[in-house]
């Protein structure tokens, strides 16, 4: 899928090449393109290993759902643990 007008924007508005503006734009799709399942797991290791408990990480990763591209469903706690831990 071709992303010409928005490329053609940042090269505008900002210091980027073509180039540059193009894998900008691929990076920032191929993230919010993350299925939820994929970002609760990646998310839950990333959070663990700065130390935070899962009573921490849990809510911390339900909020940030909601901030996703694509609304991810709304996942309970409950479920947020079985995705990780199955």
């Amino acid at each position: 899928m071709s992303h010409e007008d928005l490329i053609s924007h940042l090269t505008r508005t900002t210091a980027l090449g073509p180039g540059e503006a193009a894998r900008v734009v691929a990076d920032v799709l191929a993230y919010f393109s993350e299925p939820a399942d994929n970002y609760v797991r990646r998310r839950h290791t990333e959070l663990k290993a700065r130390g935070l408990t899962n009573d921490e990480i849990f809510p911390r990763i339900s909020s940030e759902l909601q901030c996703r591209r694509v609304t991810a469903p709304e996942f309970t706690l409950r479920q947020l643990r079985r995705i990780v831990y199955g």
